[in-house]
């Protein structure tokens, strides 16, 4: 057990790959499958993503008015630099638990805030995951490292 805890700032989905999530009460988690109702939802590696929103704040900084979703991240947080765990780990996550299995991603051009504000933090500070524990999560929601 880790003590390398965080809060879930925001839980959001879309319907269309490539454009901004929207912000969502709570997001059920499917292992298997991902965000239930979400675009990326599969049998994929990339079922969930989940931003940080101290790396969000660094866009804010230059000016740029953002709000949950913008990045595409289905699960926003703070207080863990999510981009420093390595591929593997586990993370409670509201009642849920995900396993990390990429940092980063290659950023398409065509994605909607790429075209709005000409750069984007979540090819540098995005993970993704696999549900390994089905669950509901909500913000407030406690993250917590339970195995690296």
């Amino acid at each position: 057990m880790s003590d390398v805890r965080g809060t879930v700032v925001a839980t959001s989905i879309s319907t269309e790959k490539g454009t901004r999530k929207r912000p969502q009460e709570s997001i059920g988690l499917v292992v298997g499958s991902g965000v239930e109702g979400d675009a990326h939802a599969g049998a994929w590696h990339r079922q969930v993503s989940l931003l940080p929103d101290e790396s969000v704040d660094r866009m804010r900084g230059r000016g740029f008015e953002l709000s949950a979703g913008d990045f595409a991240e289905n699960i926003l947080t703070r207080g863990i630099a999510l981009y420093e765990l390595p591929v593997g780990t586990l993370l409670e996550v509201g009642d849920a638990v995900l396993a990390v299995t990429q940092i980063g991603k290659t950023c398409h051009n065509d994605c909607e805030i790429r075209r709005t504000v000409g750069m984007c933090v979540m090819p540098t500070d995005g993970i993704f995951a696999v549900v390994v524990r089905p669950g509901t999560v909500r913000p407030g929601d406690a993250v917590s490292v339970i195995q690296i």
